[in-house]
């Protein structure tokens, strides 16, 4: 071609790749394997936006740059599909979440093939295949086997009006997302994972993570340990009350004692005077979410009618509800101490409480030592169709029975109506062929709640080192070949699905099917891309960009990709640019025009320091995950080429160094110079300080900058003919030369013609 045309390049490369199988992976003993993903993606509707493409991208440049270092790398992808939005769709359209899957899967498919990901794509997987929930319901029966998945009451969002269960998502304003009524909170049997039983230590290896600090910071404060005593307050008229305190010392500064809207003996502390009102703020508090609740504004409480007693000072202390105490710390009360928390102060403020400033005491006088955590089992169980099957079927007493392995997969039934049954349970209930099970010769009912989509995002990781065994979930061997996972790159899912995965990981270590406890060694947190004018891009406001409009406006996958990774530094948000987009374009055509409209016929000698120096940045800024300064060196090195020419070594440098962020372009232009992508290296006698420029000025201007060895910098007749070979010196010396003037300290050469 005689100009850069992105599009033909990238759709050449993209058919040579896919079948040549060009990334399929597979275990090489011996070798040293580098394992790479991004978190799970959505497949929505709406397929990849730009924001994706960061991500994705980030993931990509550390894979190819890696396999160009001669690692063995796997880079597989899949998706995350069960989860409301298909549910929704299908509640309110008809169509099964089954065949939309399908058509967006379809779509996410497509976009990441046009953008020249190096995926093995015989890997992909799908969380509603049959063949991959058939393993995560056989991960659910071994923590059911341990104790670890068991059932208790919790309290859910109801609507009364469809007679629902609702996601925190379809509560809107305390109303229901679909017909507009105010919920409320319904105490209902409910499925767990206790990842409590692992609590002290997912925490007490994060500090060992090499994890961003703030992403450690946000899965300490969210196991959230405390230490502290358990204390015991007599009430006259109604069950003792236990409270927990990281400050048992301050005991004598307690004057009223604070319990959660929930607290399970709420309404016996309760009389005749303060029933109602009691159960009525209890009813408008659980309406609010706890992040409602916890918010820092004015605080709020009815006074209970009782009375605890002190146990230091034997002074009776008022008893309040207050929806700031929540049900899952501690007890679920608390002593409260204005004099030493602020919380309590605001409250003793607003209610005339006595705020007492009373000396400490030995924290072992009074209580029983505890150690308690803010983060609560993991509730797990949703009444949706569209999830994972809870292999559990229940006798006729109720009592809930494992399915047994061999007839899993419980799999998903077809339905005519994917409205939820309207009590309580989810559209599978109306299923009836479907819920009568067989188990050791008793008929049994099967259960109809599904699984949270995080169950089956929280071992996918391993599944990638085997995704089409039929056996087992994972291989042992190809396990122990490719994990742990070596780098794992998001936005999205700081807490709840990094501590998910790592519960897992400890819990299946402890079993022996994984040879190791943390499965990510290191994490990669990236900024947004948002909107041109800072909003974040949303399908509400209309101001998402879809990549494949950027490709197909001409610019090509490889602008956009080299535009992501240069937009600014991978972990902080950023604005979409499109002027800039522009600019990385005209970059890539000179880097095409370098090698397809050069002679290339420039002493490899006369680039060679730019180009040892270029090498080591470039290597050095993708080892810190500094892109953005990465992609600014090429461009620097393109310009420098530009001024003194190019070898053939300089472009093909060039290519290699730019082949992880425009994979395309740097093939096209390796088969051109019939070169290999191995990644060069740099030599470092040619970057020691050994070098100097001297400036060459022809009737005083500037017409030239020439790098020579320190050793010549007092050789004036050298440094003469080094100025007088330049071709921009020669242009203005043609007429003769009268006298040449140096100043060897200065390092400037002045040519007088």
């Amino acid at each position: 071609m005689d100009r850069y045309e992105p599009l033909k390049i990238e759709a050449k490369w993209q058919k040579i790749w896919e079948e040549t199988e060009a990334f399929k992976a597979t275990e090489e003993k011996g070798k040293p394997k580098m394992f790479l993903a991004e978190m799970f993606p959505y497949p929505s509707g709406a397929g990849l936006h730009v924001g994706h493409v960061r991500n994705f991208t980030i993931v990509d440049v550390l894979a190819r740059f890696f396999n160009q270092q001669g690692l063995n790398v796997l880079r597989p992808f899949g998706y995350d599909t069960f989860g409301l939005p298909a549910e929704n769709y299908a509640i309110k359209t008809g169509t099964a979440p089954q065949e939309v899957t399908k058509t967006n899967i379809a779509n996410f498919r497509k976009q990441a093939k046009r953008l020249g990901y190096a995926i093995d794509w015989s890997r992909e997987i799908n969380t509603s295949d049959p063949e991959y929930y058939k393993w995560t319901q056989w991960c659910f029966l071994q923590l059911y086997k341990k104790g670890l998945a068991y059932q208790k009451e919790s309290y859910q969002w109801w609507c009364p009006v469809d007679q629902t269960v609702l996601a925190n998502e379809q509560v809107e304003g305390g109303k229901c997302w679909r017909c507009g009524h105010e919920v409320e909170k319904k105490k209902m049997k409910q499925w767990f994972f206790k990842i409590t039983e692992y609590a002290d230590e997912l925490l007490d290896e994060v500090d060992n993570l090499e994890w961003p600090e703030k992403i450690k910071t946000m899965q300490k404060n969210w196991i959230g340990r405390s230490t502290g005593a358990e204390i015991d307050f007599k009430v006259a008229a109604a069950p003792d009350i236990t409270v927990f305190t990281t400050r048992p010392d301050t005991i004598l500064g307690a004057t009223f004692l604070v319990v959660a809207p929930e607290y399970k003996d709420l309404e016996a502390l309760t009389n005749d005077y303060t029933k109602e009102e009691v159960l009525a703020y209890k009813a408008a508090a659980l309406k609010k979410s706890e992040i409602e609740r916890q918010e820092n504004k004015e605080k709020t409480g009815v006074f209970t009618g009782s009375y605890a007693e002190n146990p230091a000072t034997k002074e009776p202390v008022p008893i309040y509800v207050a929806d700031y105490v929540l049900a899952g710390y501690g007890t679920g009360a608390i002593m409260a101490v204005p004099a030493y928390d602020d919380r309590d102060r605001e409250f003793a403020e607003k209610f005339n409480l006595p705020i007492i400033e009373a000396e400490l005491i030995d924290r072992d006088a009074y209580g029983t030592p505890k150690t308690t955590y803010r983060m609560r089992d993991w509730l797990i169980s949703r009444q949706r169709y569209w999830g994972c099957p809870i292999p559990i079927a229940y006798d006729k007493d109720g009592n809930p029975h494992p399915i047994p392995e061999d007839q899993l997969p419980v799999l998903i039934p077809e339905v005519d109506d994917y409205k939820p049954s309207g009590d309580g349970r989810s559209a599978l209930a109306k299923a009836k062929d479907w819920l009568k099970v067989t188990i050791d010769g008793e008929e049994m009912t099967r259960e109809t709640d599904t699984l949270d989509g995080y169950a089956c995002s929280s071992w996918y990781l391993w599944r990638y080192a085997s995704p089409r065994d039929e056996k087992a979930a994972w291989n042992e061997d190809a396990v122990n070949y490719w994990e742990p996972l070596d780098y794992y790159c998001g936005g999205d899912h700081a807490v709840a699905h990094l501590l998910y995965i790592r519960f897992w990981c400890k819990f299946f270590a402890d079993l022996g099917y994984l040879p190791f406890r943390e499965p990510v060694k290191r994490l990669l947190y990236n900024g947004y891309i948002n909107a041109p004018d800072g909003k974040k891009m949303s399908k509400s406001k209309g101001n998402v960009i879809d990549p494949l409009d950027v490709i197909n406006d001409g610019y090509g996958a490889d602008t956009l990709r080299t535009y992501e990774m240069f937009i600014g530094p991978y972990d902080q948000d950023a604005a979409w640019d499109p002027r800039s987009v522009g600019g990385v374009y005209r970059f890539l055509n000179r880097c095409y025009n370098l090698c397809f409209s050069n002679s290339l016929n420039v002493p490899e000698e006369k680039t060679r320091v730019v180009r040892n120096k270029t090498i080591k940045k470039v290597t050095e800024d993708i080892h810190r995950y500094n892109f953005n300064t990465a992609v600014a060196a090429l461009m620097e090195y393109v310009n420098e080429l530009y001024k003194v020419g190019a070898a053939k070594e300089d472009i093909s440098t060039l290519a290699k160094l730019l082949k992880p962020f425009a994979p395309h372009l740097a093939s096209e232009m390796l088969e051109k110079l019939n070169e290999t992508d191995e990644w060069p290296k740099w030599n470092e006698k040619y970057l020691a300080n050994d070098t100097v420029e001297v400036i060459i000025q022809v009737n005083g201007k500037l017409r030239a900058k020439l790098t020579i060895d320190k050793s010549d910098l007092e050789n004036e007749e050298k440094v003469t003919a080094l100025a007088l070979a330049d071709e921009k010196v020669k242009k203005f010396t043609e007429s003769g030369i009268k006298k040449t003037i140096f100043v060897p300290k200065a390092k400037i050469l002045n040519i007088v013609a």
